[in-house]
């Protein structure tokens, strides 16, 4: 088994060839704002069908069209899955940059949890897909798993300006309805990832008991120290 080590520093990103951890959200995060680890926003939700769970990890916000940024390849971004409600990972999905190519690897278990992160090579799913630099979308599937990387509009939507009117006591009647997308033009670096709930492992019921089948997933970005 071919194994790459990765390590990570504290937050809600990580990485560690040696990787370090650091967390954030459209620059504000002082770890990492500015930088090429800066996770502005992750989504999860079902895909094309029922059937499938479409993950996104988006880096690098505010980013001007025609922007020429790309990922950076001393950073790991890392799809974490609980799938019993411990709040430790059960699966990990891996993407990291290569001379214009995203590598993929997982689902799978991890060897170890935490901040300390491992890519192996020989896990059974694996794919690739030639990072998009247009408009026009590269995509690849392989194993049933589709992807994607490349730079894309921002979808977060916020009327940051109104948000600070209203913090400082400057705005009596709330927000704007409607409001305006201060997002609105701006690009990010976008990884998808659509891949069938069979290989996802299991849920838990949602502890605020719904009656609905859950996991929790969160996103990590881990830079080579």
């Amino acid at each position: 088994m071919k194994k790459t080590s990765l390590l990570a520093l504290g937050g809600c990103m990580v990485l560690a060839l040696t990787f370090a951890l650091v967390a954030a959200d459209h620059i504000d995060a002082p770890d990492v704002a500015g930088t090429t680890a800066d996770i502005t926003d992750f989504y999860a939700f079902e895909g094309a069908t029922q059937d499938n769970t479409v993950f996104v990890a988006n880096v690098q916000g505010l980013l001007p069209p025609g922007s020429t940024a790309q990922f950076d390849e001393n950073v790991l971004v890392e799809i974490n899955i609980d799938t019993n409600g411990d709040l430790v990972e059960d699966l990990i999905i891996q993407a990291i940059p290569r001379d214009g190519i995203m590598y993929f690897f997982g689902p799978y278990a991890p060897g170890a949890t935490g901040l300390n992160s491992t890519i192996d090579v020989d896990t059974a799913f694996t794919g690739q897909v030639d990072i998009s630099t247009g408009a026009t979308a590269t995509t690849a599937t392989a194993n049933g798993i589709s992807y994607f990387a490349g730079l894309r509009e921002d979808p977060f939507f916020f009327d940051f300006n109104q948000f600070n009117a209203v913090i400082g006591g400057m705005a009596p009647n709330g927000f704007n309805n409607p409001g305006n997308d201060d997002f609105d033009g701006t690009n990010v670096l976008s990884i998808v990832i659509e891949v069938p709930n069979n290989i996802l492992g299991g849920t838990f019921p949602h502890p605020a008991g719904t009656g609905v089948e859950v996991f929790n997933t969160w996103v990590e970005a881990k830079r080579k120290q």
